[in-house]
């Protein structure tokens, strides 16, 4: 099966609220090898005029992740998770992600390029606070490769 066309333009409701935890983001900064002091010290990131630890901007892509399961998980998609790798991440930031953050995402999905049998599937996670102020947006790219049974078809239709 291709990828269904018809996502485009399709939005997804919002997941549920996210907390963020000083221990997730002290975590993440040491896998992510973000050593400034503001991702783990408190002290430091309210000398910055942050109230609590401040996430490094790839964190996002956690809330994101959650979103990004409402559309793998449909089973119209075409989207097939063994033939998916992501291939691109963007994020426009309005502030930056702090412990303590209550986050949602509502995820849309906004274009799908096609290059040969292959789709490349763009969607935007809009991640808003618990008063509903926009944080920021995560653009993700999935590049979809093509089905093997269809490349087998079309090669027989070639007479390879």
């Amino acid at each position: 099966m291709a990828v269904n066309q018809d996502l485009v333009g399709r939005s997804f409701p919002p997941t549920a609220p996210y907390l963020v935890g000083r221990e997730k983001v002290r975590e993440f900064a040491r896998a992510v090898f973000a050593d400034a002091p503001q991702h783990t010290d408190v002290e430091a990131a309210r000398a910055l005029g942050f109230d609590d630890v401040v996430a490094p901007p790839t964190f996002a892509m956690v809330i994101q992740d959650l979103a990004l399961q409402q559309l793998l998980g449909q089973e119209d998609s075409g989207i097939v998770l063994a033939r998916t790798i992501h291939a691109e991440q963007r994020f426009s930031y309005r502030r930056p992600i702090v412990a303590g953050d209550e986050l949602t995402a509502t995820q849309r999905v906004t274009g799908i390029r096609m290059m040969g049998g292959n789709a490349m599937v763009t969607s935007e996670a809009a991640i808003t606070d618990a008063e509903g102020a926009h944080v920021v947006t995560a653009t993700s790219v999935l590049l979809v490769g093509a089905d093997a049974s269809a490349d087998d078809s079309a090669d027989e239709e070639k007479g390879a």
